[in-house]
């Protein structure tokens, strides 16, 4: 059926209109009076049941509209533009979580990973089941979100390299270890409860232990009910709503561990299910879950396997030296082939974000730098140091030579561009002339903060309009480290909420759109901060200051509440840190280190009142939000 689409939208010289259909672009054609039209031959309902119009300017998704359209087949279909309706909004589209879009929320939460839960129903790690206790807890507390780390399976052999949540062998799947087993119908005797017993009172994760006993319970349940559960309707809608990558994901694990692919596919059908349970319980306490979003896929993933031309597998993803670390960072997984993601208007970060969405109301984007630039290592080198941006704009030998400069010490040559060269990010100038070292250190100082401004600002707009407007999932940017000036802008345009921190490098104004944080899984707690460990009251002191900044949202790790309440601090703050960012081998271990129900105790309901006082107080409580 042929049907023709016009809305009505003045547009300004170099603006023009195209309609979005199930993710294909379809340019409109200006017919006068701001009418904009188009024709679509073989027009199918599907099509017609979501549907949106953008603005595009110079190539870019410049205007999206606040959300999408929907209409019954028909020859002519005319249609109004959808501006926000909420007057004071400062979003461009609606949020899944309608209570984002409030003029002047201020909302607060807790950041804790799921593998450092703990209750006695789980079996040495946390769980998605955990996420009941804590739940109540935010609630009776007044807080809003729960912020998480990486809930993806990093599954390959079950060793320690395996916890580390920001190398995932899929960005669909979901960690088999936050699967509860009871709910498999694995039987409590006596070997599954002294089992479970030794693991839960380790004071850490012990994550190779919990592995292998855990998968084994796994494994069991599956041959004592797989059958009866991939016959069942539930299993069959599951395994086809998610097919475009569950099949991928079964047959790769299938292939690396040598099982039939259909245990994989079961494992994953019950934990969507449970994670789903959880997320519909948090949401009736009028609780949202902030997802995280890693820049890289690992080399050994799914994803690089079936789909090699998506990634650099010549190159790992870094960073440069930073506050983090002196010798920057190796991150140890592949960078974007941009260009190959963007032939099809990046369907699979598309893909990855509504998938992620089943679960989160928001998220944070792990490195949002990684869509403007990344910093690149060659696989065959190991230090952050010596890797280079990409994409980047790279001078040529003449241009050094005309510089009266040498090559050799100072800078090294661009792999995606030979015989161009990048400045070394810790170049050897000790031997040079003083009119040298003037003139490198301003090529130096243009080439990292300035030369890329507009080509950098230009590549994340090609990139993130598509992207984030797959979802209705809230936006957060972890722009921490050496931030390029372009990135302010753009983060702004897309109302993508900043991170703010005391101390980073370019702290800048905290605004009304960011996140503020005490701290983070990558640093120091509030009690490890300070020289002395500062009692309660202190810890009190310091969080105030968070809650009444005019950052939107304040997400606090766990362990800084915990610092409020003699009752719940951790006796030893040196074990309260959850990851070191400059060592590639650390162990993620950490762990709450009580049972969470007692949150939900006498205790707990009188911690959880204390802290909906300094919530009332910074105007942060739920109850001054209600859904």
């Amino acid at each position: 059926m042929k049907v023709t689409l016009t809305i009505e939208y003045h547009t300004v010289w170099g603006e023009s209109l195209t309609l979005v259909a199930k993710d294909k672009k379809y340019p409109m054609s200006w017919k006068g009076n701001g009418k904009w039209t188009v024709s679509i031959l073989n027009c199918t309902a599907k099509m017609l049941s979501d549907y949106t119009y953008v603005v595009v300017k110079d190539g870019l998704v410049w205007r999206t509209e606040w959300k999408h359209h929907s209409s019954k087949p028909a020859k002519e279909i005319n249609d109004a533009w959808i501006d926000c309706p909420i007057a004071g909004c400062p979003f461009p589209r609606e949020h899944s979580a309608t209570i984002f879009d409030r003029p002047g929320f201020r909302g607060a939460g807790t950041a804790i990973p799921i593998f450092s839960l703990r209750t006695g129903n789980d079996f040495g790690i946390g769980e998605f089941r955990d996420l009941h206790p804590l739940v109540d807890w935010v609630a009776a507390s007044g807080q809003c979100i729960i912020q998480l780390l990486p809930v993806n399976d990093t599954t390959r052999k079950g060793t320690w390299t395996d916890s580390y949540p920001y190398s995932p062998v899929s960005s669909f799947a979901l960690h088999p270890l936050y699967i509860h087993l009871q709910d498999l119908g694995i039987e409590e005797d006596e070997d599954f409860k002294k089992t479970r017993k030794q693991l839960n009172e380790l004071p850490e994760l012990d994550y190779p232990a919990v592995f292998k006993a855990k998968m084994a319970y796994i494994r069991k349940a599956f041959e004592a009910r797989g059958a009866v559960d991939l016959a069942s309707s539930g299993f069959r809608k599951f395994y086809k709503n998610n097919s475009y990558w569950l099949k991928e994901y079964c047959e790769f694990c299938a292939k690396r561990d040598n099982l039939e692919s259909e245990y994989y596919a079961w494992t994953q059908y019950h934990l969507d299910k449970q994670l789903s349970e959880e997320v519909v319980y948090a949401h009736s306490k009028n609780v949202f879950l902030k997802g995280d979003l890693p820049i890289g896929v690992s080399a050994d993933s799914a994803e690089a396997y079936w789909h090699p031309q998506l990634f650099n597998l010549d190159s790992s993803a870094g960073a440069p030296p930073d506050f983090f670390s002196k010798d920057g960072q190796n991150w140890g997984f592949p960078t974007y082939n941009w260009d190959e993601m963007a032939k099809d208007d990046y369907a699979w970060w598309k893909a990855r974000l509504r998938k992620m969405a089943e679960y989160f109301d928001a998220f944070r984007i792990d490195h949002i730098l990684g869509f403007f630039r990344i910093w690149e290592i060659p696989v065959e080198c190991k230090s952050g140091v010596e890797g280079h941006f990409n994409p980047a704009m790279p001078y040529s030998a003449e241009e050094i030579r005309n510089y009266g400069l040498p090559v050799e010490g100072l800078f090294h040559e661009d792999p995606r561009h030979p015989g161009m060269y990048q400045p070394c990010i810790t170049p050897d100038s000790q031997n040079l002339e003083g009119w040298q070292k003037e003139r490198f250190g301003a090529m130096y100082n243009d080439f990292f903060f300035h030369r890329h401004d507009e080509f950098w600002r230009r590549k994340a707009e090609e990139k993130l309009p598509e992207i984030l407007s797959a979802t209705g999932m809230l936006a957060c940017g972890e722009d921490l480290g050496m931030v390029p000036d372009c990135v302010p802008g753009v983060m702004d345009h897309e109302k993508i909420l900043s991170l703010k921190m005391r101390g980073m490098e370019k702290e800048g104004e905290w605004k009304e759109l960011s996140v503020c944080a005490t701290s983070s899984h990558d640093m120091p707690t509030i009690r490890m901060q300070c020289e002395n460990d500062p009692h309660p009251g202190e810890c009190k002191l310091i969080i105030k200051e968070f809650l009444n900044s005019p950052s939107m949202l304040a997400v606090f790790p766990l362990q800084d509440w915990l610092s409020l309440d003699n009752n719940f601090r951790r006796t030893d703050r040196g074990s309260e840190r959850i990851n070191e960012p400059a060592d590639p081998h650390h162990h993620w271990r950490y762990r709450v280190h009580f049972d969470l129900f007692q949150l939900t105790k006498t205790e707990g309901s009188n911690f959880a009142s204390a802290v909906e006082v300094l919530l009332k107080e910074s105007g942060r409580s739920l109850d001054g939000h209600s859904v």
